[in-house]
């Protein structure tokens, strides 16, 4: 276990779709991923909220105990995140609307604290200190519990007039499919993603209680096991299809892969780019890229969020009223 002795950091705390992840991080980047924690979904949206309270603060007593001096937290949360007004929105995955996260967390721990999108989080991480560094224009696309994507412009995220640029997997994709926990049919994340591959597989073999996940998926294709290859390659099309239209729209020189899914290498790269490849025409290909940190993008991008608010100049004051 790394000790710091009393350096400065930053809690980089990621709030995905099925587990929570945070990290201690230094001014310079250099971090240290301290705790996971799968959170009961079921219990509802402010039993989730609490659980991300309690996440926080046992991750600023382990910085505590590791001897750093804890600066400032950063949280960045899945669904569609305002981040002025430090809001959560919206979640599929949690079934919450309108959450003052910010306000709660700083309450909660008595620090700054900077809020953002865990998948505009993760891009910012790629950009500065990952596979996205080089790349001016570029998509960070997360393959783990959906479909994500941060269009990177210049090292920082386009957030689009409402905050819900890049939701990726929730392009309708399959009109008339499987009903998605945003209301919509056939997104994306319905057919790409870690769920997604386990329910098909499961009906395929008409055992939805086999208990196989897309690990297991994963492994299984690459073994030419025939059931696991068809559910691989529907990922694949589904996938290849949301990148052309991608492509098509914003021209990135690179889309950096990154989630738990992506840490299937070549198995996941080689067949996306000849299908990607295959649905191009005119267009420019991208490089596809590994990300650097994989599935820790966002705990890391948060980090840096907060780094940079505490960097950030303090606000004007208010004129006295007369």
């Amino acid at each position: 276990m790394r000790t710091f002795d009393g350096s400065d950091v930053v809690v980089g705390l990621d709030l995905g779709g099925t587990t929570f992840k945070s990290a201690l991080i230094e001014r310079d980047g250099t971090h240290e991923f301290v705790g996971r924690h799968r959170p009961e979904r079921a219990a509802g949206p402010e039993e989730v909220v609490a659980g991300i309270l309690d996440h926080a603060a046992e991750s600023v007593a382990e910085a505590g105990r590791r001897g750093a001096v804890v600066r400032a937290v950063g949280v960045a949360s899945c669904g569609v995140v305002d981040e002025a007004a430090g809001v959560a929105v919206f979640s599929a995955a949690y079934k919450w609307r309108d959450v003052p996260l910010r306000e709660r967390l700083a309450e909660r721990l008595g620090l700054p604290v900077a809020l953002g999108h865990d998948v505009r989080a993760g891009g910012v991480a790629e950009a500065r200190l990952g596979a996205g560094v080089g790349h001016d224009v570029f998509l960070f696309v997360p393959i783990g519990t959906g479909v994500g994507a941060a269009v990177m412009i210049g090292g920082r995220p386009f957030v689009g007039a409402h905050w819900q640029a890049g939701e990726m997997g929730h392009m309708v994709l399959r009109p008339g499919g499987r009903r998605c926990g945003c209301g919509q049919r056939g997104c994306v994340s319905t057919v790409a993603g870690g769920p997604a591959m386990e329910r098909r597989y499961g009906e395929l073999t008409d055992d939805p209680t086999r208990g196989v996940d897309a690990a297991d998926v994963a492994r299984l294709a690459a073994a030419d096991d025939p059931i696991a290859g068809r559910v691989w390659d529907e990922m694949i099309e589904a996938l290849a299809d949301t990148l052309a239209a991608s492509v098509s729209m914003l021209d990135p020189s690179a889309v950096v892969l990154g989630g738990g899914i992506a840490r299937s290498g070549e198995l996941l790269s080689r067949p996306l780019r000849a299908e990607l490849e295959r649905r191009l025409t005119f267009q420019v290909m991208p490089l596809l890229l590994p990300a650097r940190f994989a599935d820790e993008s966002g705990s890391l991008g948060a980090g840096l969020l907060a780094w940079d608010l505490l960097a950030a100049p303090p606000a004007p004051a208010r004129p006295a009223a007369h």
